[in-house]
């Protein structure tokens, strides 16, 4: 059976797919950079694949001899500030391109090759629910993850689909590069008195995959900061 993290040589999906390697499974990652997906893959053991989710055309090609998938993990994702008074369209397209078309793409190319078991997890964001200066791409797309897990949920039942809204990851690569004091003021609003971390993260997948109920869930991880 193969695990396939796209968006898993880097961050969160790279944590992932090292947790699910150094339990000996097949783990595929795919990367836009081969030089990267290459030297990760062989670093925890893994196998590459290099895709470019601004170019859905070639993800058929790209994932052409995957077989057995039981674990899907779409995380792949571009950094972008954008909004309506002062819109950059090429920036939207592609980040739209990206989620909402590449996401799918992605699992109508996978979805013959998936096990009768097989779980899906795809990662939308909290800007969905609390958008921010820039974030009307960003909030866009992530409201879109709720419908897109919505429909494949009934479309391809018996396979799950469930999708994860991380806050703020404060050891996450973007996030531990901030300020102290930027990080203090996100914690100090957090009932928990403390940010979600990548090792919470990678949990809650491992939970979402594993656990045969959980299907067509929204899970926010944010330690209570969407409460305040």
């Amino acid at each position: 059976m193969t695990t396939v993290v796209v968006g898993g040589t880097a961050g969160i999906g790279l944590e992932f797919a090292r947790f699910r390697a150094a339990a000996g499974r097949e783990v595929v990652i795919a990367g836009r950079d081969a030089a990267k997906a290459n030297a990760v893959a062989g670093e925890i053991g893994a196998r590459s694949l290099i895709v470019d989710l601004a170019e859905p055309t070639s993800i058929a090609r790209a994932f052409a001899d995957i077989r057995d998938v039981d674990e899907l993990v779409l995380l792949a994702i571009d950094r972008d500030s954008n909004s309506a008074k002062d819109y950059n369209i090429d920036r939207a397209i592609a980040l739209t391109t990206i989620k909402l078309v590449s996401y799918i793409e992605t699992v109508h190319t996978l979805y013959p090759r998936m096990t009768a078991d097989a779980s899906i997890v795809l990662f939308g964001g909290r800007a969905k629910d609390k958008p921010y200066p820039g974030s009307t791409t960003v909030s866009t797309i992530n409201g879109g993850i709720i419908g897109m897990v919505n429909t494949l949920a009934i479309e391809l039942a018996p396979v799950r689909v469930n999708a994860i809204h991380p806050g703020i990851v404060g050891d996450s690569w973007y996030w531990a590069a901030k300020p102290a004091a930027v990080l203090d003021a996100y914690r100090s609003r957090t009932p928990t008195g403390a940010l979600a971390t990548m090792a919470d993260v990678v949990d809650t997948i491992d939970f979402l995959l594993r656990n045969k109920s959980m299907n067509g869930q929204q899970i926010g991880i944010d330690g209570g900061w969407m409460l305040t």
